[in-house]
């Protein structure tokens, strides 16, 4: 395994997860308490936008992280996760076909409450990355 793979593995957010909302299996990126209390207590009752950025990283060999990006218009919040595509395939399947994005604390329960849900403003990105890390997850010599 080169250097740099271990240091994208020791990266990746351990909270990545799905769960059923309304029927859907959403997904869904669990944060600290304390990081997802300042998130609402700055956005909270504004109108705002989240600009969601996918950047897929890959190697050739099938190995795919995707960095996530999330830049709110309000409270100067951005937000940086490093999801592993070959280990969380579902989460991206989940985001391409429901476009939506949730934020959870620790303590919540999931599709009930303390759920902060977030609308993909471009649902062809998600759906552009999916393919685009499917391809990526089969190694060059293989197809």
């Amino acid at each position: 395994m080169s250097d740099e793979l271990k240091k994208l593995l020791e990266q990746v957010h351990d909270g990545i997860t799905t769960f059923d909302f309304d029927g859907k299996n959403t997904p869904c990126i669990v944060i600290e308490a304390s990081k997802y209390d300042e998130i609402l207590s700055k956005v909270a009752g504004q109108s705002f936008s989240v600009n969601t950025d996918l950047n897929i990283l890959q190697d050739g060999l099938g190995n795919v992280f995707v960095e996530l990006l999330l830049t709110f218009s309000k409270g100067n919040i951005v937000e940086k996760f490093l999801v592993n595509a070959k280990t969380d395939l579902t989460f991206f399947q989940a985001l391409a076909e429901t476009s939506m994005l949730a934020l959870s604390s620790p303590k919540s329960h999931y599709g009930k409450d303390n759920v902060f849900m977030i609308q993909l403003p471009r649902p062809e990105k998600a759906q552009d990355a999916l393919e685009i890390i499917k391809n990526a997850l089969i190694p060059k010599n293989q197809k």
